[in-house]
This record gives C-alpha cells, structure tokens and sequence, in this order.
C-alpha cells in the first residue's frame, strides 16, 4: 500500500511538473524573436504590468461573486502573468520562473516559524500575524519601508497603519479610532466652513485615513466595503430613476425633495 500511495504522489507530481514545463515552453515560444508572436516579443515589464494588475482585480472580482470556473480561469491568467514576468526575465540574465518559485517558497517558510519552528506552534492567531510582520520588518530602517508606492491609495493606507502597528504604533480599542474619526470629521467641517480647498483636502484625506484604520481594527477590507456601498447605490438609485420616470415622464431634472422621497421608499424595502 505504501508504494501504491507513493507511486500514485509521484505520478501526480511529474504531470503537475508537465503542465507548469508546457506552460514556461508556450511563454518561451511566444517570446521566440524569430518565429513568436509579434505582440508578445515587444513587450516589457512596464507595457504588462498593468495587465498583470488586471489580472489580479478580475480573480477578486470572480472570487466576490463566487464563481468557481471564473476563479479557476482568473487564477490562470494570473499564474500567465507571473510565467510572462519570468520570461522577460529570464532573457536579460536575472532570473527566471524557478528561482521565483524557490524565493517565494524560502520566504514563506521563513515568515511561517510558528508552523515550521516547533518552539513556536503554540502561537495564537493574533500572535503569528504579529510575528509575520515583525519578520517581514527584520532588516529593514523602517517597518513601512516595502510598501509599494503605486498601491491603490485605500489599500496602502490599511498596510501603513498595519505595519506601524508592528512597533506599538496603535490603539488597543476601536473604540478610541471611532473617537478619531469624530475628531477628524469636525476637523473636516471646520476646513469646509472656512473654504480652504486645500485644508478641506487635507482633512478629507485625514477623514479616509482612519476609515481605512477602522477596517483593519474590524478585520475588513475596506475596498470591499467600498464596492459593497458602490453597489447598494447603484441598484437603489437605478430604482429611483424608474420610479421617477414612471411618476413625471417629462422631467429630466427633478426636484432633490422629490427624489429623496422615492429614495427612502426604495431604502425601506431593501
């Protein structure tokens, strides 16, 4: 029995290795300068980074709306990104998809002690995401230094507060981040009634900085939340807008008082 299940752990592993070698050939053959695809033998990492950001976006997407065949194909275009990357890589000499990998795996087993150091694996949750951020921090002049600058603006701002945190940079209660936020908020409205557009942007920043920091205290994405937002308005208003041009067909402004009222009846029953 123990060589059958051997057998059958090496099998798989050769025809998993068949499949990531047939893709690294595809990738190599599309770059041929002589006989590739004109399209892919132009490009660089610049022109595809932003389709490997795309990329990316589309798995979220899928995974939101929970489609299993579009998460399994968004996953595949992504893994074509990281072959493409390698590839481009490999030409110049700097490296390629098998010495991705093996960092990648290094680093993770690295980040991980608490499951592959034994004096460690009786670490709480919370404890190993501290210990995951102390290590990714070791070596570095500030906790904030590998945060990517091109980050969307929301996202950086949970990693900012995440990764000072890593220092005792926090507060322990959400409660006194609810407290910031009223206190940033007032600061807001005082930019506003003064008409200073650049205090008002200031504060409006400072306002969106410590929502980011609640979602992290809440343990939720704020992008997330966003896009949850985005949505509800969408399906309410486009309602509105119905019922509004069922009501006075003729209008195309209508009255805020008019329009609020209809709004209210499609928020009472959602």
């Amino acid at each position: 029995m123990c060589c059958w299940v051997h057998y059958l752990r090496l099998r798989y592993h050769l025809n998993y290795m068949k499949e990531i070698n047939q893709l690294l050939d595809l990738m190599a053959t599309l770059r041929d300068p002589d006989s590739g695809c004109p399209w892919d033998i132009k490009q660089n990492f610049k022109s595809i980074a932003p389709y490997t950001i795309e990329e990316a976006y589309e798995v979220a997407d899928a995974i939101e709306r929970g489609d299993v065949d579009d998460i399994k194909n968004e996953l595949g275009d992504l893994l074509f990104q990281v072959v493409f990357h390698s590839q481009m890589a490999k030409e110049q000499g700097w490296f390629d998809f098998e010495t991705v990998t093996k960092n990648v795996t290094d680093k993770m087993i690295r980040r991980h002690p608490h499951v592959f150091n034994e004096n460690n694996a009786s670490l709480t949750p919370a404890e190993q995401s501290k210990l995951w951020e102390q290590n990714k921090a070791s070596g570095k002049d500030s906790v904030l230094d590998g945060i990517a600058n091109n980050l969307p603006e929301l996202l950086k701002a949970v990693k900012l507060t995440k990764y000072a945190a890593v220092i005792g940079f926090d507060w322990p209660d959400i409660q006194d981040v609810l407290n910031k936020l009223d206190e940033e908020v007032s600061e807001l409205k005082e930019a506003v009634a003064e008409k200073n557009l650049d205090d008002v942007e200031d504060e409006l920043g400072d306002v969106l900085f410590v929502c980011a920091n609640i979602a992290r205290h809440l343990e939720l994405d704020p992008s997330a939340a966003l896009r949850r937002a985005n949505k509800k308005f969408t399906e309410r208003f486009q309602s509105v807008e119905k019922r509004a041009k069922i009501q006075q067909p003729l209008r195309k402004v209508f009255e805020l008082s008019f329009l609020d009222n209809l709004w209210n009846e499609v928020k009472s029953k959602r």
